[in-house]
């Protein structure tokens, strides 16, 4: 569990980095018959920002836990992309594909925890 975590907090920060919002983490351990343990969704606004965001989120989770991505699709027109690490599924949508799917709704029986971030206006 203590992986699981870390693996967690490495994606949380590779979303955050490229600053990411709306970001959501889905519990589905009390949840029968569930795909992985996590969803970790986030939205951005624009396809570059979606493939900027899959790729730190990449990077992050090789550099602080050794794990690479076991699967990933959708980079191809960048409007929902997904990284699959087993325990943990990655969805990365540009917002106007991310209401159409509402996967929060869709998946109601897991515990929902909104990923509280403030990023700064000014830029470095």
């Amino acid at each position: 569990m203590a992986e699981t975590q870390k693996l967690l907090e490495a994606i949380k920060e590779g979303m955050t980095e490229k600053k990411a919002k709306n970001i959501v983490k889905m519990d589905f351990a009390n949840t029968q018959n569930s795909i992985t343990d996590y969803f970790m969704i986030c939205e951005v606004e624009t396809d570059k920002q979606a493939v900027a965001v899959a790729d730190s989120v990449e990077r992050f989770v090789r550099t602080e836990t050794g794990e690479k991505v076991f699967y990933k699709e959708g980079y191809e027109n960048a409007e929902w992309i997904i990284l699959d690490y087993f325990d943990v599924m990655v969805h990365i949508f540009r917002s106007e594909f991310r209401e159409s799917y509402q996967l929060e709704d869709l998946w109601a029986d897991a515990e929902i925890t909104n990923i509280e971030v403030q990023y700064s206006s000014i830029e470095n």
